[in-house]
């Protein structure tokens, strides 16, 4: 008995993941966020992102007349912290507070601010994803904590 002939076909190549997705940046960016990115606009696309991260800040702390750096050192401050991040028990939790608080407001100034105010900036892709991945790392924090 001869046996039969399977033609084995190949599966249709999987299609690449969109960096998004295999950089897990966080989905509830604006969705501007992902078309600028996609139309090449990558340093637009991670100015977006932080501005998106300062009005979250801002609509979830109620702060008003704050902004940007002065906005983020107020309301992640650990002695008086607007927005809590820990029970604040310990020194790793003031520490935790403390260092969130420097890297919101450093985010803040040195990759927000710059695409904000300077012509030409020029982030590469990957540049771009890499900020765009500490932002979703920020919009996590806040997860985390329930303050979203």
């Amino acid at each position: 008995m001869e046996a039969a002939l399977v033609e084995i076909i190949p599966e249709a190549e999987a299609e690449e993941a969109h960096p998004f997705e295999s950089r897990n940046i966080h989905p509830d960016l604006p969705p501007k966020v992902r078309k600028l990115f996609d139309d090449g606009h990558w340093e637009e696309s991670v100015f977006h992102a932080f501005k998106f991260i300062e009005k979250e800040v801002k609509r979830i702390s109620g702060v008003r007349g704050k902004i940007g750096f002065d906005l983020m050192m107020n309301v992640f401050n650990e002695e008086k912290p607007v927005l809590q991040l820990n029970a604040l028990s310990t020194d790793s939790d003031l520490d935790e507070q403390r260092g969130y608080r420097f890297i919101f407001a450093g985010a803040t100034a040195g990759i927000r601010n710059p695409r904000g105010h300077e012509v030409e900036v020029g982030d590469t892709p990957d540049e771009a994803l890499d900020y765009l991945a500490l932002a979703s790392l920020l919009l996590r924090r806040l997860d985390a904590v329930k303050l979203r």
